[in-house]
This record gives C-alpha cells, structure tokens and sequence, in this order.
C-alpha cells in the first residue's frame, strides 16, 4: 500500500492533467476565462482534489470510496467541459482530443481502483 497520495498512480496522472487543463483553459478566449474555462479548472482541480481527500480517509472504506466516486464524477464533469469547447473552439481540436484521451485513461484508473477498495479494501 502507498504511504501517501503522493504515490498513486492516478493521483500523479490527474495532478499532470490538471496543470495541462488549467494552462489549456488559459488560451480559451477572454470571454470564454470566467465562464466554461473556469469550470473546466474547478472540475479539473476536483479530479486530484477528491482522491486526496479520500486517501487521507482510507481509514474509512465507504468515505474512501465516496471520494474516490466524486474524483470519478469530476473526470467525466471535465470531460463534457471539453466537449463543450471542442464544439464552440474547432481551433483548439487537437489539444482537445488529447486531454479527452487522457482523461479518458485517467477514468478508467479511478474506477478500477475504487472497485478494487470496494472488494478488498481492508480497514
């Protein structure tokens, strides 16, 4: 077992794309800063936020994995903002697709790690 969040796979992964989402959102346009932009970098900043929170809660099975559901929530949460702005912003296409994918990934850990607590998570 890791001794810190720190040491996660999923929490290094989703500390990464927070930085690459939050620099991201910065390129949007003026307008776009203060409405999708900045909820793109609250959910983003949720994702590593809730695994954190839950890890530090381990102790707790069903706090865990109620953190571990909320990190899963805001990866998708993140996933339709950039939906959003792949439609609004064609320019930004290929960055885009990239963090799509990557937070595709990322979903896919946070899920597989909590159904993992869920069976054998011992407290």
């Amino acid at each position: 077992m890791a001794l810190s969040y720190r040491e996660l796979d999923m929490y290094q992964i989703a500390f990464d794309l927070f930085i690459k989402t939050h620099n991201f959102s910065l390129e949007l346009p003026k307008h776009e800063l203060y409405e999708l932009g900045s909820q793109l970098r609250r959910s983003s900043g949720s994702v590593n936020s809730n695994i954190v929170e839950g890890y530090v809660r381990k102790t707790y099975k069903n706090d865990f994995i109620k953190f571990l559901i909320y990190a899963h929530t805001s990866d998708d949460e993140t996933s339709n903002h950039l939906k959003k702005l792949q439609i609004l912003y064609p320019q930004f296409d290929k960055t885009i697709i990239e963090l799509l994918k990557e937070y595709d990934i990322l979903g896919a850990k946070i899920y597989k790690f909590k159904e993992y607590v869920i069976k054998s998570w011992k407290t």
